[in-house]
């Protein structure tokens, strides 16, 4: 049972401004999707670490940090370490003292932007460095088995069609697409769904739906197979919804003219909203 992190200490107060700024750490991303964090050196002989603090469940990944030359610190989150699903945040911790939230530096995301994972493992392992609304460092992780990435979404009069591919597994002649009602005890309609290899287009008609949110989901396998949440993750945007914008459509559906537009959540699963008015 790990237990959880005490608050960070607050940093002392002195006349040296630079011993007042919060650690720093810069991020390096690898083209499998792992992480490279370099941290200045703390200037003590005792050995530090990075921690990660799952901010739900208080779960900690502890990494060593080891020293990278020019005054740096450095640790790694290799693809193959585990790091669930969620949002977690960055502390450093010198052994004997507390621990103390770090803010980011420098980001190198460049080899997360059209990551094309080979999806061998069985699910697809997504990590992206952000900084929160209070300047601090946090890693958002993704973790899916299998994974759908939707790709170029096109709003054709009213209708939209959503590209994308699948990892982790095959789809078969059985497969089709859901889309979901968000209501409780809300209907479960199907989409029409056609396939290239691991490639698939999904077409929706929005006077299918009704007012309300509808979540996009895959059946690779058919009913007997995986239920697969259409996300996009591979790239290096840790929070789509403020930043993805698609055109709204007026329709008509059960008499009434409502407007629908697709948006994606704060998971960065694809969704699509109908609501009355503009």
């Amino acid at each position: 049972m790990t237990t959880p992190l005490a608050s960070p200490a607050p940093i002392p107060p002195s006349d040296d401004r630079t011993a007042r700024m919060p650690p720093r750490a810069d991020c390096i991303a690898d083209s499998a999707g792992g992480l490279t964090f370099d941290v200045s050196d703390h200037g003590s002989p005792a050995p530090a670490s990075l921690v990660l603090v799952d901010r739900t469940a208080g779960e900690e990944v502890r990494l060593p940090l080891t020293p990278a030359g020019d005054g740096r610190l450095r640790a790694s989150l290799p693809i193959s370490v585990g790091l669930p699903e969620g949002r977690w945040d960055a502390y450093v911790q010198v052994s004997g003292e507390n621990p103390v939230r770090l803010v980011p530096g420098m980001n190198d995301l460049r080899s997360l932007v059209d990551r094309a994972p080979s999806g061998s493992r069985g699910y697809v392992a997504v990590r992206i460095p952000y900084a929160t609304k209070h300047g601090n460092l946090t890693v958002r992780s993704w973790l899916r088995t299998p994974h759908a990435e939707a790709g170029e979404l096109l709003i054709t009069g009213g209708e939209l069609t959503a590209k994308g591919r699948v990892y982790g597994t095959g789809i078969t002649a059985k497969a089709h697409a859901e889309i979901r009602s968000r209501a409780t005890s809300g209907p479960v309609l199907r989409g029409e769904l056609t396939v290239d290899g691991a490639e698939f287009a999904l077409r929706i008609g929005y006077d299918e739906l009704s007012e309300g949110h509808w979540d996009l989901w895959l059946r690779p396998a058919g009913e007997d197979g995986p239920e697969v949440r259409l996300a996009r993750l591979l790239d290096d945007i840790a929070d789509k919804k403020p930043i993805f914008a698609y055109p709204a459509v007026k329709v008509a559906a059960g008499g009434r003219e409502l407007t629908a537009e697709p948006y994606y959540t704060g998971d960065n699963d694809l969704a699509i909203e109908v609501h009355a008015g503009a």
